[in-house]
């Protein structure tokens, strides 16, 4: 079984910053893909960022510019570094983790963003 924790949402102003992280614990596979989602109530969970085990990354469009992904495979962490936040930005915020098939995959359990004046 594995176990993701994340932290680092909060509330926070237009324009502000905040650092996501997920740690992932218990019985660790090689989690080739790991990554961010977010949903907001009656949508659909969106892609954020993901990023492979060799650093390729991948953003949505509408934080492009804005959001960093990363990650510490000694530590089994993956980060999101989040500038120039918007409103509409405010979302529960989700890692997920997967084999490079989408084997393996987790879920975290969700941390709230809120972006907010």
């Amino acid at each position: 079984q594995v176990q993701l924790v994340e932290s680092g949402g909060g509330l926070v102003q237009p324009g502000g910053s905040l650092r996501l992280s997920c740690a992932a614990s218990g019985s660790i596979f090689n989690f080739y893909v790991m990554g961010w989602y977010r949903q907001t109530p009656g949508k659909q969970r969106e892609l954020v960022a993901t990023i492979t085990s060799p650093g390729r990354t991948n953003y949505a469009d509408s934080v492009k510019g804005r959001f960093t992904i990363s990650r510490d495979n000694a530590k089994n962490t993956v980060y999101l570094q989040m500038n120039s936040l918007k409103s509409d930005d405010t979302a529960v915020y989700y890692c997920n983790v997967r084999g490079l098939w989408g084997e393996n995959e987790y879920w975290g359990q969700g941390t709230q963003v809120t972006v907010s004046s």
